[in-house]
């Protein structure tokens, strides 16, 4: 069995992960939008979260008091420079998630899916590995892996 202390550790960061997801699903979000040249406005964030306007509303309130958004009324939703950081970093384990798990021969559509998931618990070391692996040519190798097959 697995020492007590490394396994708590690992809860930790898996409690620490689901409770940071949400909030970073939506300053993700707020920061594709505004990117795309589009306002964040409650009714976009809700269709593209699948949730409903109350519950976005919910998560505003907590995003404003955590200081990582900003509202105006009538003009919607911004992010503050901390929520930009948040945005910044979360998107960028994103794209090495999904960068990886392409290079692993994963489709386009699934690791989409799974890194929108796995991002939030990937940890710094791993994700320093997964990017040296890609760095190192993993995509090139599992293509020459699989033509052996």
């Amino acid at each position: 069995m697995m020492d007590a202390d490394m396994q708590s550790a690992g809860f930790r960061q898996a409690r620490l992960a689901r409770k940071t997801a949400l909030v970073e699903d939506y300053v993700e979000l707020i920061a594709d939008l505004l990117h795309d040249g589009q306002e964040a406005r409650q009714v976009d964030i809700a269709t593209r979260l699948g949730v409903s306007q109350p519950t976005v509303a919910k998560m505003l309130v907590r995003l404003e008091a955590e200081g990582l958004v900003t509202r105006r009324r009538y003009r919607g939703i911004f992010l503050t420079d901390t929520g930009h950081d948040m945005a910044r970093e979360s998107r960028e384990r994103h794209v090495v998630v999904e960068q990886f798990l392409r290079a692993l021969g994963v489709s386009e559509a699934s690791a989409c899916v799974d890194a929108e998931g796995m991002e939030h618990y990937v940890g710094k070391e791993t994700l320093a590995a997964l990017r040296h692996a890609l760095d190192a040519g993993l995509a090139t190798f599992m293509q020459a892996a699989s033509r052996r097959d």
